[in-house]
């Protein structure tokens, strides 16, 4: 499969060398949108930032090239392209963390959120730790834990960074030198606590979940998500 990296930083070339341990050729390197060069690849990976984005996801679907990203910070614009490939019929996977481990940690988070709605004891918190570089506050794994706590917890309206209002729930960003990852879910009362997490040793992970993400897009049609490609929840 010939692959177009739209975005190589320190992502994109740990991507670039899992993917060519599978037997891909990459064929496309830059961080800058694209308009028919794109038509050289059979799938494009965009790692790249915000501001660059939605331009690049974009111009894949235009040019008929299915796309998964793992871009954050640029959901506003997320119904514009669902709407898009849907329209020239393409492909596209966006998630806010490609990690099969993370996937699983979502289902666990959902599940948790169940079981401890009805108690009403437990203060519940998030805080996601990343490396430096990291711009974007909190993380789009944060944001999508979150989510999925307020959808299956009957306590929790919305989420706000560094919150502490009655059904608001908290979410703490940090970001600490060489970090690649880290996400912890607290239920805390006076008499216990429940802790869940989930922690990143390296990037190897999300480049090869994204990897094996484009594998599974490539000759489909829609707009799919890591659930799809696991097959899970």
């Amino acid at each position: 499969m010939k692959i177009a990296l739209l975005g190589y930083g320190k992502m994109g070339k740990t991507i670039e060398t899992i993917a060519l341990s599978r037997g891909h050729e990459i064929v496309i390197k830059t961080s800058e949108a694209l308009n028919s060069e794109i038509t050289a690849a059979d799938i494009a990976i965009d790692f790249s930032i915000p501001e660059a984005a939605f331009t690049n996801i974009s111009n894949c679907i235009n040019h008929n090239i299915p796309v998964i990203s793992g871009t954050t910070g640029w959901l506003d614009n997320y119904n514009k392209i669902v709407s898009l490939c849907e329209e020239k019929k393409g492909a596209f996977i966006y998630a806010s963390n490609f990690s099969l481990g993370v996937n699983i940690f979502f289902e666990l988070n959902k599940t948790l959120a169940k079981m401890m709605s009805s108690l009403k004891d437990y203060n519940v918190d998030i805080e996601e730790i990343h490396h430096t570089q990291k711009l974007d506050a909190p993380s789009g794994t944060a944001i999508s834990l979150a989510e999925d706590i307020i959808e299956n917890h009957n306590n929790f309206t919305s989420w706000k960074l560094d919150g502490n209002k009655d059904n608001v729930l908290p979410i703490t960003a940090k970001r600490i030198e060489n970090v690649p990852g880290t996400h912890n879910i607290t239920y805390k009362s006076e008499v216990d606590t429940i802790e869940i997490n989930h922690i990143a040793h390296n990037r190897q992970g999300f480049a090869l979940g994204a990897v094996i993400a484009a594998e599974w897009l490539h000759g489909k049609t829609g707009v799919y998500t890591m659930k799809d490609v696991l097959n899970i929840g």
